[in-house]
């Protein structure tokens, strides 16, 4: 007789990369005078680390019809990740809209940026082949996992 194994998963059921901590993970905002040094400390040893914003901010565009331009905070995790998020009016959400995959949701500013920022960072890991951006982008879908809106995230990115 064989045996056959068939794996189905939901969004809420995805793992956690073998890196997470079990703890909450906290963000901090990052102050407006560490912000020049934010990319560098962050990613410096990441091969074409310098176009990793335009890339974020790429990203925004193409998952986001309402988005054209504009400031973005940056915050650091506890678990050593960071990321950028872009500032919003009035607490305004972002409706988001992955062409690639059909999903879409109205999310916060955190959330479209944790979006932005993992579409990018997955997509550098794979053209530079850089381990260390492969864990950038496991710190990131760590907190992300224990987000708020990680139902909406993980659909967006899948």
């Amino acid at each position: 007789m064989n045996n056959i194994l068939i794996l189905t998963s939901t969004v809420a059921e995805s793992p956690a990369s073998p890196h997470a901590d079990t703890v909450r993970i906290v963000c901090t905002p990052v102050p407006d005078e560490q912000r020049t040094a934010f990319w560098s400390q962050h990613f410096g040893s990441i091969p074409q680390w310098i176009t990793l914003e335009t890339c974020i901010f790429a990203w925004m565009d193409r998952l986001c019809a309402d988005y054209h331009g504009g400031i973005w905070n940056f915050s650091t995790l506890g678990n050593g990740g960071a990321f950028m998020a872009p500032e919003s009016e009035n607490d305004k959400t972002w409706a988001l809209f992955n062409s690639m995959n059909g999903n879409g949701a109205e999310l916060t500013s955190e959330a479209a940026g944790i979006i932005a920022c993992l579409m990018a960072y997955s997509h550098h890991a794979c053209r530079t082949e850089c381990d260390a951006m492969t864990e950038h982008y496991y710190h990131l879908r760590d907190y992300a996992l224990n987000h708020p809106e990680c139902s909406a995230i993980m659909h967006l990115i899948d």
